[in-house]
């Protein structure tokens, strides 16, 4: 309870800070956490903040489904559809290719490319809970983390006055701001800052890269299940877990119109709320000095990944692929 108790009052005070004062939420509780980290050698709290960043977690992961119906993809379109699965798809692939290049391990490669081509510091939380568990782990999930949430915070910045140069139009503006910004949050502030039409395509098309989450998680599972294995007690690890299955149960459940729009506001708080008590949790986990032993190789890496995305949902818009 203690444990627990300290990383629910670190989301707590970052909400109120980013909700009056702008920025992060995400961040702040993990740089908040992270000053903390002199508690995760103490006895009395390490149970909660170990219960907070995993099983928080992937309950904050499995109330992400209730933001996405079927209907919604399917209302994109075959052409949006298959922009968002080629970018997703090449992004990660490219975030190995490139770790590798670096002298980075594959893990930090996948990791950083899922987490930019899917939804940013929530697809990181997610994609780790199903990597196996080794001594840079958590650093690992940590830099992605800082790193996505930066990267996100400026495109959202910068990525509307692209659009205003490009000349693009209101659709074509919601499919490469929903297609390339990393966070949901940041996402819907670079659409709306445009016009109504853009926010609720791009709005549309980051749900569509959210949902890439359930066969990304299932993937990475399946390539990494050996080692998981090998880094657990030995015994098996499960195919499907319970947090990923309650994920695509919820997709299925909204898409039934079972759940009323209070609920699905309910539980949407309910999930961010998890989200952020569960990074605080990694921050009080993970100290300065360690992340500066990493250097500025993750940097890079995610800088690149993020203008490979860019690159890609452009290519997709101007030879017009988008419109199949």
């Amino acid at each position: 309870m203690p444990g627990l108790m300290i990383c629910i009052t670190i989301a707590l005070a970052t909400t109120f800070i980013a909700d009056h004062y702008g920025g992060p939420t995400l961040l702040y509780a993990l740089l908040f956490g992270m000053t903390l980290h002199f508690l995760s050698e103490e006895g009395r709290c390490l149970a909660g903040i170990e219960f907070a960043a995993k099983r928080i977690l992937r309950v904050g992961v499995a109330l992400l489904g209730v933001r996405i119906t079927i209907e919604q993809v399917a209302e994109l379109g075959i052409g949006p559809v298959l922009t968002v699965v080629c970018g997703v798809m090449l992004t990660i692939a490219m975030g190995a290719v490139l770790a590798r290049l670096l002298g980075l391990d594959r893990d930090m490669g996948l990791l950083t490319g899922g987490s930019v081509a899917i939804c940013g510091a929530s697809a990181a939380l997610a994609l780790s809970a199903v990597m196996p568990r080794h001594a840079n782990h958590e650093r690992n999930t940590i830099m992605t983390v800082v790193g996505v949430t930066t990267l996100s915070t400026l495109a959202m910045v910068t990525y509307p006055l692209i659009v205003g140069v490009l000349g693009l139009g209101d659709t074509d503006a919601g499919i490469f701001l929903g297609g390339t910004i990393h966070d949901v949050a940041q996402v819907v502030g670079a659409g709306y800052m445009i016009s109504e039409g853009t926010g609720d395509v791009s709005t549309f098309v980051k749900l569509l890269r959210v949902a890439m989450l359930v066969p990304a998680v299932m993937v990475f599972m399946f390539l990494f299940r050996r080692d998981r294995r090998e880094a657990g007690s030995g015994g098996k690890v499960p195919m499907f877990p319970g947090f990923l299955v309650a994920f695509v149960a919820l997709v299925v459940v909204n898409s039934l119109g079972w759940i009323p729009p209070v609920a699905t506001e309910g539980f949407t708080d309910l999930s961010r709320w998890c989200l952020v008590t569960a990074i605080a949790a990694l921050g009080i986990k993970t100290s300065f000095q360690k992340l500066a032993v990493v250097g500025w190789k993750p940097v890079i890496l995610m800088v690149a990944e993020t203008v490979f995305l860019l690159l890609v949902v452009l290519a997709f818009i101007y030879f017009d692929l988008v419109n199949l």
